[in-house]
């Protein structure tokens, strides 16, 4: 990935905080954050039911590593990953709410399909 979005963080903080999103899109099924965090963890997001649909051990082990819980990991693949089997890509949505109030940051839900 060539062409990250630095989100103002240091790269540790950065991976911190989407491996956070991911798996609280997991567990909730939508998030509300800011337009490009949103796009940001969408990517990642992608990737992992993409690694959930393959199924192996590999993959879970790939997973395991980049989602905190394991509560999730398991979720993951045996809840989310198998309802997109027939679909290629495109798991998850970002939908735009307006402007955040305190400062102006353009908000949206990120949410699975």
């Amino acid at each position: 990935m060539a062409n990250k979005r630095k989100l103002g963080r240091r790269t540790d903080h950065r991976n911190a905080m989407l491996r956070n999103q991911v798996t609280s899109l997991f567990d909730n099924g939508r998030i509300e954050t800011t337009v490009t965090r949103a796009k940001e963890t969408q990517k990642m997001a992608e990737r992992m039911i993409t690694l959930g649909k393959d199924g192996s051990l590999q993959a879970r082990r790939q997973a395991a590593a980049y989602i905190y819980k394991p509560s999730t990991v398991q979720k993951l693949f045996d809840e989310i990953a198998p309802e997109y089997e027939e679909r290629n890509g495109g798991y998850t949505r970002v939908l735009k709410m307006g402007p955040r109030r305190g400062d102006g940051s353009e908000r949206a839900i990120l949410e699975l399909v």
